[in-house]
């Protein structure tokens, strides 16, 4: 098949060599779907399944999709935020390895949803989501297409809540796996991608020294552990605030602050929502800021900020970097709002490391083949990823890292089942 053969929508076709590049580098550092890639290519467990796919589309992302294309999979792409897409690699999936993309770096709203659309008119029997949107668009406006699908995917948090509240009203209809559960995805790829890759973001968009500042962690999930240990190794004073009272005891006993929003306001330097909920930083909280404060997303959707509140409290706004822009409030404080309020690790760098992301996307492939295996035997709900993929992918990550771990003896595993062994 050519490109011009290939339904896509793309910023430009001749950054693919770039991309093939980038793709082909992230791919050292993801062994475990390089392994996956191998089998299916071999069994191709996924022949004719036709995928719709709502991702970043990043390095790591195009080497799960070759990996599901080996495995004989029919597949249309789409961003999952419009600042998320690298466009040599939206290119380069296009041009160099065949599979249909509709993704362009800073898109605007319609162009977003006429992507998921574009996506959705693949006629899915898969759904993979990255914030439950294709999902959300299928349920809402797409409704002719839902009697084909026989799973899905979801690989966040804030996804996941999403789906559970359209299955706990009765509406979700077809299964849907929560990859972002697996052990091998939120300890991993929450703690240790996002904790990285958001300060890489915020580095790389403000060139600001993280050590001495006060940084306010906005939620201490997987998330905001990870970014909240980071800061910390960087020199940061570290300040938690939560609504839960157990992650909020778990911030204290690891040596943070612990404050409500209302006081941390008072007294950050830079500030980062990673929570899944609207508001976290309201008004309330922007009326009381420093002078320079730095405010930036890494949850999924910008809602976590009030950027209507700040707008409305500015009497000028101006870029002054790339993912910078500077609010001036009618006292003459200045706020500087990155990324747009997006996910910054994705809006102003590159995302997760293609190591860790090797494991969430390893659960991505194996999730879906157990869907094209079991999909029609489920009932409609939100599940977890099956124990054993968990398990397996943890093996092969192991194996692939050069680590050897003990195994149980036959004395050992009856023990463990036995109630008679005492004191």
């Amino acid at each position: 098949m050519t490109t011009e053969q290939i339904a896509h929508d793309v910023r430009e076709l001749r950054l693919a060599e770039e991309g093939v590049r980038r793709i082909e580098w992230a791919a050292r550092e993801m062994p475990v779907t390089a392994q996956i890639r191998e089998r299916f290519a071999r069994e191709r467990p996924l022949n004719g399944v036709r995928v719709s796919a709502c991702l970043h589309v990043t390095t790591e992302t195009a080497n799960l999709m070759i990996a599901l294309r080996d495995g004989g999979a029919d597949i249309a792409l789409c961003a999952s935020n419009p600042l998320s897409t690298q466009d040599d690699v939206a290119a380069a999936l296009v041009a160099e390895y065949g599979i249909s993309t509709f993704a362009i770096k800073g898109e605007d709203n319609d162009t977003y949803y006429r992507h998921i659309d574009a996506a959705l008119d693949h006629a899915p029997q898969l759904t993979m989501d990255d914030g439950a949107d294709v999902v959300a668009r299928l349920h809402r406006d797409r409704t002719d297409l839902l009697p084909g699908v026989i799973g899905g995917t979801e690989e966040t948090t804030t996804g996941v809540v999403r789906l559970r509240a359209l299955a706990q009203e009765g509406r979700l209809k077809y299964p849907i796996i929560a990859v972002n559960e697996a052990n091998t995805k939120h300890m991993f790829d929450n703690r240790y991608g996002t904790g990285q890759s958001t300060l890489d973001g915020i580095t790389r968009a403000t060139n600001v020294l993280w050590a001495g500042k006060t940084v306010v962690v906005a939620g201490y999930g997987w998330c905001g552990r990870g970014l909240a240990s980071r800061a910390r190794g960087m020199g940061a004073h570290v300040v938690v605030t939560e609504v839960d009272p157990l992650p909020a005891l778990e911030a204290v006993m690891d040596g943070f602050g612990v404050l409500p929003m209302a006081e941390a306001a008072r007294i950050g330097d830079i500030f980062v929502t990673l929570t899944g909920d609207m508001n976290v930083i309201d008004r309330q909280h922007l009326e009381v800021m420093k002078d320079g404060a730095i405010v930036a997303n890494s949850g999924h959707f910008n809602d976590e900020i009030n950027i209507k509140a700040l707008e409305s409290m500015s009497e000028a706004k101006r870029p002054v970097r790339p993912f910078v822009e500077e609010y001036r409030l009618g006292d003459g404080r200045k706020i500087f709002l990155l990324g747009e309020g997006r996910l910054i690790n994705l809006a102003a760098a590159e995302g997760h490391p293609a190591s860790v992301m090797d494991m969430s996307f390893a659960n991505q492939a194996l999730s879906l083949e157990h869907l094209v295996t079991s999909g029609q035997r489920l009932a409609v709900a939100v599940y977890p990823v099956p124990k054993e993929i968990d398990a397996e992918i943890a093996r092969l990550k192991l194996e692939s890292m050069g680590v050897a771990i003990d195994t149980l003896t036959p004395e050992q595993e009856q023990y463990l089942s036995s109630w008679e062994s005492g004191t």
